[in-house]
């Protein structure tokens, strides 16, 4: 409002940046970014009326690809809706589907250390068909329909569900690399072959590359492109576990923000971190 007031009055307004944090695993769990948990906030960020840029924080080893997307478009829909330039600013790991996020952005700034890349799609599980036979273990499955049961890891894997299940990883990765091309296109410096192929790179082979655009942090990048006066405004605080999160959960609760807490430290253990 003092803002609004002030710029009615010709008066000097600083310069007003809102910062929306992506970080952790994107999709599953509940703890994992999804467009229903963070549409509010997205909003939020594009709210305020003469907006100086919406930053992207992000730290995300990436994860469901439709999520990933959904999030993405929604951000590229306000963003051209209020006129208003987009900045991603990487921290700890931008990769996969986080790497997908950071393309929403017109511009993306990442540290010397952080991880970018691995544009790709991935499928892991585990066989435990040795297992359950050295067990004695007798399985029964029954379905209505052929392949109901399809990649079953108690069965041994057979090579028409393994074709089918790289078919649908093939289609998504090409959906992954239209969006880059798309976001990116003329500013990759590599052949696709190189780019797409699942890998990835600190930042200075990253700008190299072309994947982002500059080596630096949010704070300083914000000022020196906005002035030292530039209000930099939290939509979304950090989540922490603190022990208030804890009271008035079940048993089960609690259980299932563990699995997903050494889930996401999986994930991210992948790239080191």
């Amino acid at each position: 409002m003092l803002r609004r007031l002030k710029r009615l009055a010709g008066l000097p307004v600083s310069p007003l940046v809102s910062v929306l944090r992506l970080s952790g695993v994107i999709g599953g769990g509940r703890r994992g970014l999804s467009l229903e948990t963070l549409e509010g906030h997205i909003a939020e960020a594009f709210a305020p009326s003469g907006l100086a840029a919406v930053a992207l924080s992000i730290n995300s080893p990436g994860g469901s690809p439709v999520q990933s997307a959904l999030i993405a478009r929604r951000i590229r829909a306000l963003a051209a809706e209020k006129s208003v330039p987009v900045l991603a600013f990487v921290e700890d790991v931008a990769a996969s589907g986080g790497y997908w996020l950071a393309c929403a952005a017109d511009e993306i700034t990442a540290h010397g250390c952080s991880i970018i890349g691995s544009i790709g799609v991935v499928s892991a599980g585990f066989g435990f068909t040795g297992l359950i036979e050295k067990l004695g273990v007798d399985r029964r499955v029954h379905t209505s329909g052929a392949s109901k049961s399809m990649l079953d890891p108690f069965q041994v894997e057979k090579p028409a569900e393994v074709a089918h299940l790289q078919s649908l990883q093939a289609e998504m990765h090409e959906a992954f690399k239209q969006w880059i091309r798309e976001r990116r296109g003329g500013r990759l410096a590599a052949p696709e072959a190189e780019l797409f192929d699942g890998a990835f790179w600190a930042g200075q082979q990253s700008l190299t590359l072309g994947l982002i655009d500059r080596l630096g942090d949010m704070r300083s990048t914000l000022r020196e492109r906005f002035g030292e006066n530039v209000i930099i405004r939290l939509v979304n605080p950090p989540r922490g576990p603190g022990l208030g999160r804890l009271i008035g959960l079940d048993a089960g609760s609690i259980t299932d923000g563990v699995i997903d807490s050494l889930s996401e430290r999986a994930i991210f253990a992948r790239f080191g971190m």
